[in-house]
């Protein structure tokens, strides 16, 4: 073969080969990133301001959690439906986290029922014995507004029907007093967790005496990974 049609033949290999180098490495590179997108947590928002007043009758405010990764849920004393659920739920992720950098602030809605004395006994019950697991109340209409803020359903006070219906989501904060959430089997953020039990493991199908808790597992996962950053 003469060197004219060598060079050519060369230079036609690299001009196919580069190409597919490219491709190569770029399509690597989106792989990384995905896997990356998949495993990080979405910012949902800045966590609301909040002023409220603990088991303890000592005031706790957004600034007084700064620092620290935490779960917020808002639920009653005297609730016999998913708010003992919800609180149990709490309760193994307290012990299972186990850190000084871990909170949980649970805020009742029914702040006339539960003053400070009933939410200490409360937390006693319930087997609360970190000291940064905080049953929070003040007034009943700032509740409301500061579950609106957190986008977490809490029925209207003035309708005696549902003033004291709630929701079972649980939103996550970071140690920078924002809302964080991982994404769902579509990719899209998941924004809330559920405090609730389930008859399945893929968490279709909620129960009070459900015996799986998909989002419990979730949440352990996401603070472990928080608390690391």
């Amino acid at each position: 073969m003469s060197k004219t049609k060598r060079k050519n033949t060369d230079g036609s290999k690299r001009k196919i080969i580069v190409p597919i180098a490219v491709f190569a490495v770029l399509f690597l590179i989106i792989g990384i990133g995905i896997s990356y997108f998949k495993k990080s947590l979405y910012t949902v928002m800045d966590v609301p301001a909040y002023s409220l007043t603990d088991q303890s009758n000592q005031k706790l405010t957004d600034h007084s959690m700064m620092g620290k990764v935490y779960l917020v849920e808002f639920f009653y004393s005297r609730c016999p439906t998913i708010c003992p659920v919800m609180n149990r739920n709490m309760k193994f992720i307290q012990d299972h986290i186990n850190s000084p950098d871990f909170g949980i602030i649970s805020i009742s809605i029914d702040p006339e029922n539960d003053t400070p004395a009933v939410l200490k006994n409360h937390a006693r019950m319930m087997g609360a014995t970190s000291p940064n697991w905080h049953f929070l109340s003040g007034k009943r209409n700032d509740i409301g507004h500061l579950a609106d803020q957190f986008r977490i359903y809490v029925g209207d006070k003035e309708d005696q029907a549902e003033s004291l219906n709630h929701s079972g989501m649980i939103a996550l904060v970071d140690k920078n007093g924002r809302l964080r959430c991982r994404f769902d089997e579509n990719n899209m953020p998941m924004l809330y967790y559920s405090g609730l039990n389930y008859e399945d493991a893929a968490g279709k199908k909620t129960s009070l005496t459900g015996t799986f808790h998909p989002d419990r597992e979730k949440l352990i996962e996401d603070i472990q990974k928080l608390l690391k950053e």
